[in-house]
């Protein structure tokens, strides 16, 4: 069996996309490789045995087009209001908290936050098979 070990995102601005990851997500700078023409960051907390791993081409002065292929992360919390307090006070500017309903029950409560480079990372309650 295959086990998820990073997902790679290509960040503009080593330190504010690390200081954001730090801040939202509580994520530590585990490794890092700078190597000819670009730097690999790796970040993780004590939460997550899955990396998320930044790529950072010296040479490049614009920012990334995202495409309209890349949709989001998605991370779980215990307590999705204090987070969302949390996140708004640190500057985050976090979206509204929404729930998502199927068959007449609860099925998410989540908000969006957007990085420094606009990727997505979906926040949700500990709740049903998002635990």
């Amino acid at each position: 069996m295959a086990k998820i070990i990073h997902s790679m995102i290509r960040v503009l601005d080593e330190q504010r996309s690390v200081d954001f990851y730090k801040t939202a997500l509580g994520l530590d700078v585990v490794d890092r490789y700078p190597f000819d023409g670009f730097t690999l960051v790796y970040l993780r907390n004590a939460e997550n045995a899955m990396e998320l791993e930044l790529t950072v081409n010296h040479d490049r002065t614009e920012p990334y087009v995202l495409g309209d292929g890349y949709g989001h992360l998605a991370v779980t919390v215990q307590d999705l209001v204090a987070e969302h307090a949390r996140m708004d006070a640190a500057g985050i500017a976090p979206l509204a908290i929404k729930e998502f309903f199927r068959e007449g029950s609860l099925m998410a409560r989540f908000f969006f936050i957007q990085d420094p480079d606009g990727y997505k990372t979906e926040i949700l309650q500990h709740h049903g098979r998002f635990v």
